[in-house]
């Protein structure tokens, strides 16, 4: 499993970068990047992803070079939550595109399998509280 969730990690964290250099640099049309990007609060609404993004990329590729699980676990629980504050935001808008849908089901599902791993292996470290 673990496997798995690191290529998809490398895909996904790869991706990050690639999808907002693309819009940074205008390499896209407008209306290819955005649904509605006529709209600025829609495209704030998008760059506002890009702190938790990128710190949900660089974390999981330092972890994969690193084969650094606690480091891991952050990563993955930045995507999830990347993914799951955009399907809020769209279902609060009752906006049902698969085009934001897909991508975003996505960042909040393939870490779960890998999280629930990574918290149910690591080794606690015992606390050190006295006896009396």
């Amino acid at each position: 499993m673990l496997r798995t969730t690191k290529v998809l990690m490398l895909l996904t964290d790869l991706g990050f970068l690639v999808y907002f250099s693309v819009i940074g640099l205008g390499l896209l049309p407008p209306e290819w990047a955005f649904a509605d990007y006529a709209n600025p609060l829609m495209v704030d609404w998008n760059w506002s992803f890009l702190w938790i993004d990128l710190v949900a990329a660089f974390t999981g590729l330092i972890s994969l070079r690193l084969n650094h699980s606690p480091l891991m676990l952050v990563s993955l629980v930045l995507t999830m939550a990347s993914g799951l504050m955009a399907i809020a935001f769209w279902t609060l808008r009752g906006d049902f595109s698969l085009a934001w849908w897909i991508p975003n089901l996505y960042l909040m599902l393939f870490p779960i399998p890998a999280i629930a791993h990574l918290t149910a292996t690591m080794n606690p470290k015992p606390s050190r509280t006295t006896t009396p």
